[in-house]
């Protein structure tokens, strides 16, 4: 006879292997939803994809200081084409320059008026303290939001964010993972969540396997908040123009 604290192990094993294999559904109760990829989800119909109530998508760019996803560009291109609120994303190594790796994104990316905002993916070590991760992070984040004018997003998972990044960065949009079909964010240090990726296992006609499902916490008139508003060339009158030219 199994005892009932083996029981209840052998209960919580199952209940795990399930929720890790079980297909992501939709979530109920959000106004705006997207999905994010890499060239792992290889061809993407995007028309399909904005066909389904999908409002917005982040994509890889880069990683590291030299690698740059291989499909970005077509996967960019055809999103903006969709009529799909377009993202851009970095996959952070911490233990190569974060100077270097702003500037692997920025030569990867144009943004465009009414982009998302750059992302930042921290969510791995690599060996290095926090002290050492935080710093590197605070670089890029600097280098990017100099160059674009708009404050980059922090992507990473619950946990990770908890025990490395809370506390720091606070007037950054979050971007967190956590898997569950009922269990919001929980941040610590008194941080909200911005964007939510609940599951990586969904599915969508126009993408050949799974998907990583997002939500965004408001509505898609406060999206644009989050999205790149540089301000028209400046425009100089004839007149003005001729007082420049003969002070």
């Amino acid at each position: 006879m199994v005892s009932k604290k083996r029981h209840l192990i052998l209960s919580g094993i199952f209940f795990l292997l399930f929720a890790c294999n079980e297909q992501t559904v939709r979530k109920q109760g959000f106004e705006v939803h997207g999905i994010d990829v890499s060239h792992y989800q290889k061809h993407i119909d995007w028309p399909a994809i904005a066909a389904q109530d999908i409002q917005f998508a982040f994509v890889k760019a880069s990683e590291g200081e030299t690698m740059q996803d291989s499909i970005f560009c077509k996967n960019w291109f055809e999103m903006d084409e969709a009529g799909i609120k377009r993202g851009a994303y970095h996959f952070f190594r911490p233990t190569i320059s974060a100077e270097t790796q702003a500037w692997n994104f920025l030569g990867t990316v144009s943004l465009e008026n009414g982009d998302l905002a750059p992302v930042l993916d921290v969510e791995v070590m690599d060996g290095v303290d926090a002290e050492t991760l935080r710093k590197g992070v605070k670089t890029w984040l600097q280098v990017v939001e100099n160059f674009y004018k708009i404050k980059p997003i922090i992507y990473s998972n619950q946990k990770f964010y908890n025990k490395y990044l809370a506390g720091h960065f606070s007037s950054y949009p979050i971007w967190v993972a956590r898997y569950s079909s009922w269990r919001k964010p929980a941040l610590t240090a008194g941080h909200n969540w911005h964007f939510w990726q609940y599951g990586n296992r969904g599915r969508l006609q126009g993408i050949d396997g799974d998907v990583d499902f997002n939500v965004f916490y408001g509505s898609r008139e406060e999206l644009e908040n989050f999205c790149l508003k540089r301000p028209d060339p400046l425009f100089i009158p004839a007149e003005a123009e001729a007082v420049v030219a003969n002070p």
